[in-house]
């Protein structure tokens, strides 16, 4: 039987810790298939998105500065995929390729999975405005959290709350207004790069002190303790890093390609390990 293979198109897939997480898992359920990294320009998107639609060929993740490009170069997208305007995941299905996002579910598993915490009807703070925002912003919606969006660029804060008023209570917020409503909401989530080891080492996301009520969200996972969670950890906060809503948005890429149950502490184990 031939081997089956799925991918990551990423700009720059040098650092992903995608593969080591998806072989884990296929070597675990005694699957015969590979995970690969992509580094792939945007010349040879059409190229390489094409390809996915071969018969060994299970589909693939999605990653910056891609997930806006595939679009016009898939058959299908999934209600999810239409609302954040943007795919993680693509599954082939005989030569047709449909356009996932599981960065909504992946985030909110991890939350409530890995946590213990729900976020329904609690005041959230989002730090960023990124196409992770969307995704994490919606996810928070859905669930009835009240969500304040703050940006560097204040503009793009403005924008996405826009885009997101249709799923519930949104707003931007202003920089001067920043503190206030990050002490007053129950959670706090980064979105940005900052604090990051390789895009931005060592920095705070936001004045030291602004912190919530209850818990931080920093969906780096590099370094595993980002200077926002040892600052919220000082002060006896809950915290996660993104490596819980990497785990559970990939095992749903890789339920949906292999029609298998993700084996989630193998994948969290891999991980662990790599780190």
């Amino acid at each position: 039987m031939e081997t089956k293979h799925a991918y990551l198109l990423s700009g720059s897939a040098g650092h992903s810790l995608s593969p080591v997480m998806h072989n884990a898992a296929f070597g675990e359920l005694g699957l015969d298939a590979r995970y690969e990294a992509l580094s792939v320009t945007q010349d040879e998107l059409p190229e390489v998105v094409a390809r996915l639609r071969e018969g060994n060929v299970y589909g693939a993740n999605v990653t910056i500065p891609h997930k806006l490009a595939v679009i016009p170069l898939i058959d299908n997208l999934t209600p999810e995929a239409q609302s954040v305007g943007a795919v993680n995941t693509i599954l082939n299905r005989g030569g047709e390729l449909t356009g996932h996002n599981t960065d909504l579910t992946g985030f909110l598993r991890a939350l409530r999975e890995d946590s213990g915490y729900d976020p329904e009807s609690r005041d959230v703070v989002m730090l960023g405005a990124g196409g992770s925002a969307r995704a994490v912003g919606l996810a928070l919606l859905r669930v009835g959290a009240t969500l304040g969006i703050a940006n560097r660029t204040q503009s793009r804060a403005e924008a996405l709350a826009r885009s997101l008023e249709r799923y519930g209570h949104v707003a931007a917020i202003r920089p001067f207004d920043l503190g206030r409503a990050v002490q007053r909401a129950s959670l706090l989530v980064n979105t940005t790069s900052a604090g990051h080891e390789t895009h931005g080492a060592g920095q705070l996301p936001l004045p030291h002190g602004f912190l919530p009520r209850e818990m931080v969200v920093d969906i780096i996972y590099r370094p595993v303790k980002t200077p926002l969670l040892v600052a919220a950890e000082a002060a006896g906060l809950r915290t996660q890093n993104g490596l819980p809503m990497l785990v559970y948005q990939g095992a749903e890429a890789f339920e949906r390609w292999t029609g298998q149950p993700a084996p989630i502490e193998v994948m969290f184990r891999a991980l662990r390990g790599a780190l």
